[in-house]
């Protein structure tokens, strides 16, 4: 083997090497199945079956507030439960299309969740309870816009919705922390675990306004929401986790119509607003 053929040999492993390290891992598979409370007693026994923790992540699974389980539920069960969300996450880790967009916060209303990526990377998801039959959250790519820690809500005054982030101004529409039943029951907004709303509170960006409030110079953090519940069914899609872990996962029409959002997200000029420096005029030479 002469010199030159035993460098090119030499350089050819290293890029191997390089490519089998950048090669990320498979995602582990999460198999499910269905747990029928059938009584008062079984309540009892799956609190204490299960540790604090992971009772918080079978109630995320199931789209439902800890109070709310009594005989008669049914709940989806990892085979293995373990203590990060992320594993069971219906959201893929990276979604290369959203890879040049800083912030994005994701609701899939077809599985009532949320997803928060940076620059294409999965950081964040959760369950979701959005707009019911009669009061659909509408679909489409919005932004946000305001937000406050203590809203009052217009259909109501009674009820007080923490850390909203709203995303259609003028429909009243937006996130935030609510009662978390186990389906789709708002009226449009898309209500939160507590946790979850002040994240996204704290995360997301809002719009940037003209010096009189009247004009968006800059649009906020891009919510795009997508996916149609399925009514008909006599279950929520997640309890079909026990039959197929991947039918929660992203299916071609969802992506589609993400791909969609994001052509138009790059097409619009606030969402890529230059911020102005001040430069010092040269001062005019006198002869």
């Amino acid at each position: 083997m002469t010199v030159h053929e035993a460098v090119n040999d030499s350089i050819a492993e290293k890029e191997q090497e390089e490519e089998i390290k950048e090669k990320p891992e498979p995602k582990p598979v999460v198999r499910y199945h269905l747990d029928s409370i059938a009584s008062a007693e079984e309540v009892d026994s799956f609190q204490i079956r299960y540790s604090d923790e992971e009772r918080k992540i079978l109630f995320a699974l199931n789209r439902m507030d800890a109070w709310r389980l009594s005989a008669g539920t049914q709940l989806i069960i990892p085979d293995s439960i373990s203590d990060n969300l992320l594993t069971y996450s219906p959201f893929p880790e990276e979604l290369e299309l959203l890879d040049s967009i800083p912030k994005t916060v994701l609701i899939n209303q077809r599985v009532q969740g949320f997803a928060l990526y940076e620059n294409g990377k999965l950081i964040r998801w959760g369950p979701t309870s959005s707009g019911k039959q009669t009061t659909p959250t509408p679909n489409g790519l919005h932004y946000g816009n305001h937000k406050s820690k203590r809203k009052v809500s217009t259909v109501n005054s009674d009820w007080i919705l923490p850390f909203y982030f709203n995303f259609m101004n003028f429909e009243g529409v937006g996130v935030h922390q609510y009662s978390m039943p186990g389906y789709p029951a708002s009226h449009a907004c898309v209500r939160l675990l507590e946790e979850d709303a002040r994240f996204i509170y704290d995360w997301a960006e809002q719009w940037q306004l003209n010096s009189n409030g009247q004009v968006i110079v800059e649009n906020g953090t891009p919510f795009m929401v997508f996916g149609e519940y399925d009514y008909e069914q006599p279950s929520p899609p997640w309890l079909r986790l026990a039959t197929n872990y991947e039918d929660n996962f992203l299916n071609k029409a969802e992506l589609d119509t993400l791909k969609n959002y994001v052509q138009r997200y790059f097409e619009d000029e606030k969402n890529f607003v230059q911020e102005e420096t001040e430069t010092e005029e040269e001062p005019e030479l006198t002869v």
